[in-house]
């Protein structure tokens, strides 16, 4: 008789021991989730992105923009690491680890064939569960910009024009999503 080999529930501390090649780990309820290396449209599009939302969220004392790789532990199995994200000062100040990365209102994931799934499927109800005040994804192939927030039940598609207005803000932030693409993409 044959008998299931156990399957092991991967911790966050378990990242640790793994080795530093280039890869994404991430922790998804206990799966290990392994992401290569982003492509160079990855990158510009993350770059973009925070060259546009940086001055925004400074302006507006809103906390800063951190970009991968940084940490964002929920749980003791779930851990993931974003592609961008605003954090928010505690007590005036900013975070300094990844322990009190709380009430983010806004976390971006660019999509890659590797990681789509788990964006649009299970990254999406993490952020959601844990009150993430919205959760874009930027679809290259679609040239267009997914927003999810917590009163919404379906994401809105962005291809045109986005404004985002977060709590504390004076004025929204407006991207001219056609001129994004077009940068990013080099066209």
């Amino acid at each position: 008789m044959e008998m299931a080999s156990p399957t092991k529930v991967w911790t966050v501390a378990d990242l640790a021991d793994l080795p530093d090649d280039g890869n994404r780990y991430e922790v998804i309820d206990g799966e290990l989730h392994v992401t290569p290396a982003p492509t160079s449209d990855h990158q510009r599009a993350v770059a973009q992105l925070f060259l546009l939302l940086a001055p925004y969220v400074e302006q507006q004392r809103l906390g800063e923009v951190l970009f991968a790789p940084v940490d964002v532990v929920f749980s003791e199995k779930r851990g993931v690491q974003p592609d961008l994200l605003v954090v928010p000062f505690v007590e005036g100040k900013r975070a300094r680890s990844s322990l009190v990365l709380r009430n983010l209102p806004l976390v971006i994931e660019v999509l890659s064939a590797s990681t789509e799934r788990w964006d649009r499927v299970q990254k999406r109800l993490i952020y959601r569960e844990h009150r993430v005040g919205e959760y874009w994804i930027v679809d290259l192939d679609a040239r267009a910009i997914e927003r999810s927030t917590l009163d919404a039940t379906a994401p809105e598609v962005a291809r045109e024009r986005l404004a985002w207005a977060p709590a504390g803000s004076t004025e929204p932030l407006v991207i001219d999503v056609e001129w994004y693409f077009a940068d990013v993409l080099d066209d």
